[in-house]
């Protein structure tokens, strides 16, 4: 077994700064954990705090049911990856993997055992003599990677180890990350600012900021109902297009007329809304860019917008729009969907519309900014 559990856990600095606060969290054993949020949010700080790396100001940290607050790293059978790889430059692949198994006196022939076989499984066992100068980027996080995989710990524990990739190492080095997973077979708790590699490889997330727990859950979860403003406009890229609008009933059905525009609430959000007994309220509308749907022509519920930036990414274009209020909008359209004249048409100052129904669409109070629906 390898859970872990976080009971009331903060920490606080001799300053006075408070960098988590009351930090509450069941890891199930095998489970996959990514801490993802913005630079300075406590996620880094917390997995410190699980490896024993930074202590505790208050609560417990358990792993497999043992409070592991007062003992030291070495005895909390977990692995750490780092951010840097933090490698012995003088040493070769071989004996940076085998140097914590030869610290506990493991027999040369059990070190030797281990050492190919995590090799053979990262694909490193062509570099095990050369120098951690002598590899790229990626081969050293590979070795990184090894020297916490012959440790046969009960938590892994990786703290931003893509951050100093580049974007096609990084995709590429994700989705070795997830064969590892499925090798290894162990709980994982991972850190990462990247919501891309938040949503790919966790089976929950904790979203968090300014050292508090914004929301948990799964990536289809946190996705499709944020708990809060701040979790919709972190959560998919592009951020969620916000709008100030005023959510109101007529006939017993809901509405919202952003830019003057009056669009019904329909679908199952607007069941949602009903069976709630939401009232009427100023609230801000969050609509994501790849629900929104282009248009060419005016039409009913389509708002008039004026093209400001055309981004081409390749399979689909970002196009980021002025609503008539001047607020800024983007769309995501799959450029497939797209006749040769239409893509024409799309220069910027360009005069379109854009539609949207009311399943699509994420209700938020003014006031604190969680959804109406969650």
């Amino acid at each position: 077994m390898a859970s872990v559990k976080l009971t009331n856990v903060k920490k606080v600095y001799d300053n006075h700064v408070t960098a988590v606060h009351d930090f509450n969290l069941d890891i199930a054993d095998k489970e996959f954990i990514v801490f993802v949020g913005p630079s300075g949010c406590g996620k880094s700080t917390t997995l410190r705090m699980i490896a024993g790396l930074e202590e505790i100001s208050g609560g417990t940290i358990e792993i497999d049911g043992e409070v592991v607050n007062d003992l030291q790293p070495k005895d909390r059978n977990i692995a750490m990856v780092f951010q840097n790889y933090a490698l012995y430059p003088h040493m070769t692949v071989y004996d940076n993997i085998a140097f914590s198994l030869r610290l506990k006196k493991m027999p040369e022939d059990e070190v030797y055992e281990r050492v190919t076989k995590a090799a053979e499984i990262l694909g490193i066992t062509e570099y095990l003599l050369r120098k951690p100068r002598a590899l790229s980027g990626g081969q050293r996080q590979r070795v990184a990677i090894g020297r916490a995989m012959v440790r046969d710990s009960k938590v892994f524990l990786m703290d931003e180890p893509l951050s100093n990739l580049d974007a096609k190492l990084r995709n590429q080095m994700r989705a070795e990350i997830i064969l590892l997973r499925q090798k290894l077979d162990t709980t994982f708790i991972y850190v990462t600012h990247d919501q891309t590699e938040a949503m790919t490889l966790g089976d929950r997330i904790v979203i968090m900021k300014d050292g508090y727990i914004q929301q948990v859950g799964t990536p289809t979860e946190v996705f499709d109902m944020p708990k809060n403003l701040f979790v919709a406009e972190f959560i998919g890229a592009p951020k969620m297009n916000i709008m100030d609008t005023k959510l109101f009933k007529e006939g017993g059905n809901y509405y919202v007329k952003p830019f003057g525009v009056k669009i019904p609430v329909d679908g199952e959000k607007g069941e949602a809304l009903k069976s709630r007994g939401v009232s009427e309220q100023e609230i801000k509308l969050g609509v994501r860019p790849e629900h929104m749907s282009l248009f060419f022509e005016d039409g009913e519920n389509r708002i008039p917008c004026t093209l400001e930036v055309n981004e081409m990414m390749g399979s689909e274009l970002h196009l980021h729009v002025l609503a008539p209020d001047g607020t800024s909008l983007i769309i995501r359209v799959p450029t497939i969907n797209l006749s040769t004249a239409q893509k024409k048409q799309i220069k910027n100052g360009a005069r379109l519309y854009v539609g949207f129904t009311g399943q699509v669409m994420h209700f938020f109070d003014r006031k604190e900014n969680n959804n109406l629906l969650v």
